[in-house]
């Protein structure tokens, strides 16, 4: 199943309204569709009537344990689309990096710079 949503999701682009050029001419731009969990979720139901899919994602109680490699194989190609995306600006780079927890953390110690003028006249 996660096999057809990826192809229908990466077969069927959003098209974007746009203009271009001094006269602005109408034109409508491919933009590829990045994978979700949720994505594929609302897909599985809408397509196959399966519901609560979550449960199998979350597997509490360990309920679901053989389908553990299965999803932890979705998750990993479902990141990973997501951050190469971003990465080459196909997605929004930085929401990709927040919704797979990924930050840039910069450390500042010390005085903040002083700027000196050093105009010769």
């Amino acid at each position: 199943m996660f096999e057809i949503y990826r192809f229908e999701v990466k077969s069927a682009p959003f098209l974007v309204h746009d203009f271009v050029g001094k006269d602005g001419n109408e034109v409508y731009r491919q933009k590829e569709k990045c994978l979700t969990i949720e994505g594929f979720e609302l897909y599985i139901e809408a397509e196959f009537g399966i519901g609560q899919t979550q449960q199998y994602f979350e597997n509490r109680e360990g309920r679901y344990s053989e389908f553990v490699s299965v999803i932890r194989t979705i998750r990993k190609i479902i990141r990973e689309d997501q951050i190469a995306g971003g990465m080459a600006n196909v997605y929004n780079a930085n929401l990709t990096a927040r919704l797979n927890g990924l930050s840039e953390n910069i450390e500042t110690k010390g005085e903040s710079p002083k700027i000196i003028n050093v105009d010769p006249l």
